[in-house]
């Protein structure tokens, strides 16, 4: 494209490349905000929902937890079903991005910042 001008062609090839992660990068930063994922804990009695970025955005309790009695155990279920939702929203964002890097050819290890 710019033969004759040295090294200018192998620059606008890389700008352009840089324009392009930058909108694939806005593009999966959207997508992440709206994907929900789901945790659960106590064989399902408890369960969460969060989006891909990690923020909860449901809650789901099985009713024949509400004992006085357990009120800790019960906590601990709520709590265990955010982690769960929150840990799979950061795996499945870390997916996304290793495979957006590894699109343009960056090495798979390489973290890409948010």
């Amino acid at each position: 494209m710019f033969k004759g001008m040295g090294g200018l062609g192998d620059m606008a090839k890389m700008m352009g490349q840089a324009k392009e992660m930058q909108e694939r990068m806005s593009e999966l930063q959207k997508e992440l905000a709206t994907t929900e994922i789901g945790g659960e804990s106590g064989a399902g009695l408890v369960k969460a929902r969060a989006t891909a970025k990690g923020v909860l955005t449901g809650l789901d309790i099985d009713p024949s937890i509400f004992n006085a009695e357990e009120k800790e155990v019960v906590e601990d279920l709520i709590l265990a079903a955010i982690k769960d939702a929150q840990d799979k929203a950061m795996a499945h964002q870390s997916a996304e991005l290793q495979k957006l890097s590894q699109e343009f050819g960056f090495p798979a290890d390489m973290k890409l910042p948010f």
